[in-house]
């Protein structure tokens, strides 16, 4: 099988270095413990849009709540689903792009084999990011949501095999998160750890109870929940948990991207939803529209994880976002693009 090499020199003629990012197709893919996603884009005057995606549940971190490897199963269907984002990329020319793997690749002890078969079959090269950088991203990703009267902001992701959590204020002149932190609960791991048929009342506060232990001390040590309770802070939620819930809220037949992301959710919306959820079985919720059978046995437990934040950090309301870690890719592979513009126009000579 011929390699694919995305980051190939272009066709003489095709690119200049002063275009920057005009011109260019850029990809940004997100390995995480249950989903394989893929964006293909081109830059515009806004930004970018989108030409190409790919999303799938592939459970790369299924079996990662008893062991430290990932399973022979989860790899074959992951890469499965890269084999298909590696010919989305090579059908648009996709000449910069970036793929990162998250939580169930920090922690299994054979990621780096899997990743030399990744790179073997399809050309990928995939990196490990650390939670910080994860956290980074997806507030990247998520910034022009960030549009509040509020000075500060809580940014989150409810993962598969852990949750990312960052604290903003939004007066600083840097575009990063000023302090993050990781919970080691996602709704992969808890599935496993709890079961997925049924969740007893009991079980669920813990959960909640759990997560809200993780946080106090970073709830603490910037007074999050002073500032939330005197009205100044925005929050913003990137997950599937989150886009699910506002699909369901919505009363939508089928999942609609345009209608989810940028919506807002009310915590009492979120409490009734998530409690209506909590006392179905698993067959009644894999029914409802937005849920799906490859979400039914997660969906809960994102939703004690999201109940627990809700309840520690009493904002009111969040913005939903169907953006995160592949946008705020895409964002700096195109300022990275525009930056070696600036970086060749000071190399010309004459210049200093």
């Amino acid at each position: 099988m011929a390699r694919y090499a995305p980051m190939r020199k272009p066709r003489e003629g095709y690119l200049k270095l002063q275009d920057g990012r005009w011109g260019q197709t850029f990809a940004a893919l997100d390995l995480g413990t249950n989903n394989c996603r893929l964006l293909v884009a081109r830059p515009n005057k806004n930004g970018f849009h989108v030409i190409d995606s790919f999303s799938k549940p592939v459970r790369l971190g299924e079996g990662l709540g008893s062991g430290n490897e990932l399973t022979e199963q989860a790899m074959k269907r992951t890469l499965c689903a890269l084999e298909i984002c590696e010919k989305k990329m090579r059908r648009h020319s996709v000449n910069r792009f970036r793929s990162v793997a998250t939580e169930a690749c920090r922690r299994a002890t054979n990621a780096q084999k899997f990743f030399d078969d990744v790179l073997e079959r399809t050309g990928i090269n995939i990196e490990v990011i650390t939670q910080r950088e994860e956290a980074r991203l997806a507030v990247s990703g998520c910034r022009a949501l960030l549009n509040g009267p509020e000075p500060f902001a809580v940014v989150f992701d409810i993962g598969g095999g852990s949750t990312q959590v960052a604290w903003l204020s939004l007066d600083s002149q840097e575009d990063l998160p000023c302090e993050t932190t990781s919970v080691p609960f996602g709704v992969v791991t808890l599935s496993e750890k709890y079961g997925a048929e049924t969740l007893h009342p009991k079980l669920y506060q813990q959960i909640i109870d759990e997560v809200g232990e993780q946080l106090s001390a970073f709830c603490a040590s910037h007074d999050i929940s002073e500032h939330a309770i005197a009205g100044q802070v925005q929050m913003v939620g990137t997950s599937g948990t989150v886009t699910t819930l506002a699909g369901i809220e919505k009363n939508l037949k089928y999942y609609d991207r345009k209608r989810v992301d940028g919506a807002t959710l009310t915590f009492a919306a979120i409490r009734k939803l998530c409690n209506d959820l909590r006392r179905m079985d698993i067959s009644t919720r894999s029914k409802v529209p937005c849920i799906g059978k490859d979400r039914a046995e997660l969906v809960i437990f994102g939703c004690a994880v999201l109940e627990a934040m809700c309840r520690r950090w009493p904002v009111g309301k969040l913005r939903v976002a169907d953006r995160g870690i592949r946008e705020g890719i895409l964002r700096e592979l195109m300022a990275g693009a525009d930056r070696e513009v600036h970086c060749g126009s000071l190399d010309k000579p004459g210049n200093k």
